[in-house]
């Protein structure tokens, strides 16, 4: 049994990058290659933080990982450090110092702290550790190829975006216009815009949805659903798109009610509540599993 004195956590830097995707490739998701891996866990906006999370490491081998991104953005007015917990993973053998990676983690008392995928055995450890459930409530949309109302049409390319976005959706949209897994598109409802973010995900080892991330108005996206969802279908292939109550707002008709989906969850350190709470700047928008 490994013992403590020779495991050590030290914070994953850049140079750790390779590594740190072989064994996350080898041992938590091979889908990704560790290229894949490396190259997801370095976000594609700027931060002043300069670590990917933190390792454990054994005689200067890789034995466990808690990746992270780090964010700073403005919130209500207000600037907003946050951590978001990202893949965790660690050999088997060396479970025993799993919690020496989350302690490491809620050490970091000058971030907020989000999960926004914890697997089903991590969510009663985040519960203990004071982690409060976001509202998931939403739909499972039908993507169906309905006309697009008069006054709204979709642009979808990188200068096209950059055209019509302005202000803190521009800079948001150049955080992430490069990231590994998020998609973009405007919609543009009689001359304003809408930025809608999604990324294509699995189910039941099925990839035929889009979850919808963002949307950056949520009563012009009412208006665009239709066409929007239509893109979904026509341009992406994607027949289904899940959507959140909190992030699209109210489902359309061609719809089926979900009281929750995956669990996501939100530990404050400033009691900013959990509605503020956003998936850019996350796994989400970085690693294409």
């Amino acid at each position: 049994m490994p013992t403590a004195q020779n495991v050590r956590t030290v914070p994953v830097t850049t140079d750790d990058l390779p590594r740190v995707g072989e064994f996350l490739s080898a041992h938590l998701d091979n889908t990704l290659t560790s290229e894949q891996w490396a190259r997801s866990l370095r976000p594609t906006w700027r931060t002043s933080h300069p670590d990917h999370g933190f390792l454990l490491e054994s005689d200067g081998q890789v034995v466990g990982v808690y990746a992270a991104f780090y964010s700073e953005t403005t919130r209500a007015g207000r600037p907003s450090a946050v951590c978001n917990l990202a893949a965790w993973c660690v050999l088997e053998e060396y479970r025993r110092h799993s919690l020496r990676l989350v302690r490491a983690m809620l050490g970091q008392r000058d971030r907020e702290l989000t999960d926004l995928s914890p697997s089903g055995t991590v969510v009663p450890l985040n519960e203990r550790l004071g982690f409060t459930h976001l509202d998931t409530s939403g739909a499972l949309v039908v993507n169906l190829p309905l006309p697009a109302r008069r006054g709204v049409r979709l642009v979808s390319g990188h200068a096209e975006i950059e055209a019509v976005l302005t202000g803190a959706d521009l800079a948001a949209y150049r955080d992430h216009a490069d990231s590994g897994a998020a998609r973009h598109l405007v919609a543009v409802v009689d001359g304003r815009p809408c930025w809608v973010v999604f990324r294509a995900v699995r189910r039941k080892g099925l990839r035929l949805f889009a979850s919808v991330l963002h949307v950056s108005d949520q009563h012009l996206f009412r208006t665009a659903a239709p066409a929007v969802y239509r893109h979904l279908l026509v341009a992406h292939g994607l027949p289904f798109a899940l959507v959140q109550n909190r992030v699209c707002g109210a489902r359309p008709w061609h719809s089926v009610p979900l009281s929750a989906q995956r669990p996501t969850m939100y530990l404050s350190r400033t009691g900013e509540p959990p509605e503020s709470v956003s998936y850019l700047y996350s796994e989400l928008t970085q690693v294409p599993w």
